[in-house]
């Protein structure tokens, strides 16, 4: 299916949802599919990301497939977007507002949040400040590590704030920083900016060093398993429940032996840590005899990172905050050559 299919899809159903809970306010795309031309190819394993805004809070709404598209649809509030000022100094939103992503606006507020954001993206100011919000959530991330939270936890709180290093360049650069994806994107800047030297050591930071294609292939057999266990007994609401769904397998598993396939195994390792940590943390709580049986192809996959102890995550923390200055050197010089255009 193209991308402007999908997201007309996507339209559909949010006008149908719209009329049917009037409380919410505004919707726009967000994610990978943000920016990209109607005539792209959405991979099978792709889902188009849409966020409803309301007043008061809700709940996630989900992934779930509509007329043959996957969509993942996310609430949140108008304070937890903020004003069109705040926007535009979030490396988080700001991306989505600097072209059309706006789905419905009856009340004309995601409009003035895309002027005010579209006028001053590019501006060395605002290009600072979402730079420096990425360095400040990988310091904040990096710098409260829990060693007395379960496995999943401290892996999740490690590997999570570790990736963010992939954002900054993108970030720099404009770009849309993605999910699963980011470190591709991040080789893109890096090369694009004369900096392609450097992406050994940013990947390095995820997994130490390097793992195998086939380790990697074997990783992702054992995470099968593991997810559909953790699909097929999940029942406390955590927050990537969806995720963790009939739903939401393409994209993890699919979406990884892709990377796999495409010789990033490295790369595709960092979204497949993540569901199987998330996987476990359902696990722990819905099935616990079933979680100490499937724990050590986790175990295993967390030690091929190198990170297969509290201190070994701390270890690799420290490192990583270390090298912050001279990642911020690149950034900024990313920022610099970016908004000269």
């Amino acid at each position: 299916m193209r991308v402007g299919a999908a997201r007309a899809v996507a339209v559909e159903w949010v006008r149908a949802e719209m009329r049917r809970d009037p409380s919410i306010g505004g919707a726009f795309f967000s994610g990978s599919t943000v920016g990209l031309p109607d005539g792209a190819v959405l991979p099978s394993w792709s889902d188009v990301d849409v966020l409803l805004v309301r007043d008061a809070p809700a709940v996630k709404v989900g992934k779930f497939r509509h007329r043959g598209v996957l969509l993942e649809v996310s609430a949140l509030t108008w304070a937890e977007l903020g004003s069109p000022v705040e926007v535009l100094g979030s490396w988080v939103f700001a991306p989505m507002f600097r072209t059309d992503a706006v789905i419905a606006d009856p009340l004309g507020r995601l409009a003035g949040i895309r002027e005010r954001v579209a006028a001053g993206f590019a501006d060395p100011v605002w290009v600072r400040r979402r730079c420096a919000g990425v360095r400040r959530r990988i310091e904040e991330g990096l710098s409260r590590l829990d060693e007395s939270a379960s496995l999943p936890e401290q892996v999740l709180a490690w590997v999570f704030p570790t990736s963010l290093l992939a954002v900054l360049p993108a970030v720099a650069a404009l770009r849309d920083p993605t999910v699963r994806r980011r470190y591709g994107l991040a080789r893109e800047v890096l090369a694009g900016y004369g900096f392609g030297h450097r992406y050994a050591e940013l990947l390095a930071s995820l997994d130490g060093g390097g793992v195998g294609p086939d380790r990697v292939r074997e990783h992702l057999a054992g995470l099968a398993v593991t997810f559909d266990e953790a699909a097929r007994v999940a029942r406390t609401p955590f927050p990537f429940a969806a995720d963790l769904s009939a739903a939401g397998r393409p994209v993890v598993l699919d979406g990884s032996a892709a990377l796999v396939a495409a010789g990033a195994h490295r790369e595709a390792m960092f979204w497949m840590v993540v569901t199987y940590a998330r996987c476990h943390a359902v696990l722990a709580v819905d099935a616990p005899g079933r979680e100490r049986v499937l724990r050590p192809a986790f175990e295993a996959a967390v030690a091929d990172l190198g990170v297969a102890s509290a201190a070994d995550r701390r270890r690799r923390a420290a490192a990583l905050l270390g090298s912050l200055p001279r990642w911020q050197a690149v950034a900024d010089a990313v920022a610099e050559r970016a908004v000269a255009g």
